[in-house]
Parts: structure tokens; sequence; C-alpha cells
């Protein structure tokens, strides 16, 4: 049984007011493994979407290597929007040593409602994945049933959008917290996206276009 442990601690700076959750790196970056063109930061797999999406939407001429410059690059877009990541997961066992959400078991949770007590200007979670089962909102879910709290729906269109209250410490008045789920940025999810009728509807009109396209088009409004 492979214990997979997340390496990284969360990243928030200071003024953070969007939060990215996902759930874990793949095993070579528990193990300190990583291969050519990983980068040793959050999201930072060389099969992963996120960065070049955001690379994209922004222009940020990233770096892919594991180098410190490209760490760097990484932490001062997220410090200039005011983004953080804190991934839901803190470890989880596996019988077969892969990235899969469905192949973890025995999880344990960060504590995010602590996180999100301690920084009372978070009002959104940018979930890097849906409910399915494994998933960031399906964590998160069980998360706040854990303290009596739920998720009300604001829109059912991909990408759905909840929201939630919670309270920055005890002694102050509620604040909402806004989730949006976004399709994960991962090869994996490709099929799912296949899928969708906003992704048909997409390709029909510009048939050039790519599931990044696809992506790069639903996360703007959100990063």
């Amino acid at each position: 049984m492979f214990i997979h442990t997340h390496p990284y601690p969360p990243f928030i700076p200071e003024g953070t007011t969007k939060l990215i959750v996902g759930t874990l790196p793949p095993p070579r970056f528990t193990i300190g493994d990583l291969k050519e063109r990983d980068v040793d930061f959050c999201y930072g797999s060389r099969d992963g979407q996120l960065w070049p999406i955001l690379d994209t939407i922004f222009k940020l001429n990233l770096k892919y290597e594991n180098t410190e410059d490209a760490i760097l690059q990484r932490k001062n877009f997220l410090i200039s929007r005011q983004i953080g990541v804190c991934d839901i997961v803190a470890s989880a066992k596996r019988e077969k040593i892969d990235a899969s959400d469905l192949g973890m078991e025995q999880v344990t949770f960060r504590n995010i409602i602590q996180v999100l007590k301690s920084n009372p200007k978070i009002d959104t979670l940018l979930f890097t994945g849906g409910n399915s089962k494994n998933g960031p909102e399906y964590f998160f879910r069980k998360v706040l049933k854990e303290h009596k709290l739920k998720l009300e729906i604001v829109s059912n269109v991909v990408p759905r959008v909840h929201q939630f209250s919670i309270s920055a410490k005890d002694e102050f008045p509620n604040r909402i917290i806004k989730t949006v789920s976004l399709t994960a940025p991962s090869g994996a999810a490709n099929r799912a996206v296949g899928g969708l009728d906003a992704y048909k509807e997409m390709k029909a009109r510009f048939p050039e276009k790519t599931t990044i396209d696809f992506r790069k088009e639903q996360y703007t409004p959100f990063f």
C-alpha cells in the first residue's frame, strides 16, 4: 500500500481572495522523482493543463522545467492575482501507484474550513473538478457535512456554481463563499469534455478548437 502524501503546503499569499482547490499531485511529486518539464510546485506536472491554460489566458511566457525560476514565475502570478492554492487532500493510500482520484483510499483531509476562517478575504473556491467520486467538490461536500454546512446551488450550468456561509471567526458575522466546479485540467478528463453539449456546440462552430480552448473559455471569467 502506497501512502500518497501531499508534498506542498498551502500557498496562500496575503490578501488572497480566490483559492484553487484540487486533490493530490501525481505520486512522483511525493517521492521527488520528477520528470523532464515537471515543475516542483502546485499543479506542476508536465501532463497537467492548468498552467498551460493560465499561460495562454494571461500570456505569462512560463517555463516548463524543474528550476527555481519556473517556480517563482508561478508564485509571482498567483501573488499578483491574489490567488492561493490549498488542495483538500493531505494524504491517501493507494493499492496502485497512479494519479487517479478514484484510486484514493483512507483519505485524510486538510482543515480547509480553518484555512478559510484564517483568511477572511477569500470569497471564491475554484475546484479543479466536480462532484464525481473523489473529486475536489465531492470531498469538500464531505468536509462541509462534518461542520453541519452545505452547498446551495447558484448556477447548474457547467461550470456549476454553489455557495455556502461561514464565519471568519466565531465572534464575526457569517460571510458567503462561492464555489466554482471547473472542468478538470487533466488529460484524463478530455473524454468527459468531449461529451459536454457546450463543447460539441463550440466544435460545431469552430472545428479547429480543442479541449484546451474549451477550458480556456471556461476558466477565463473566474481567474
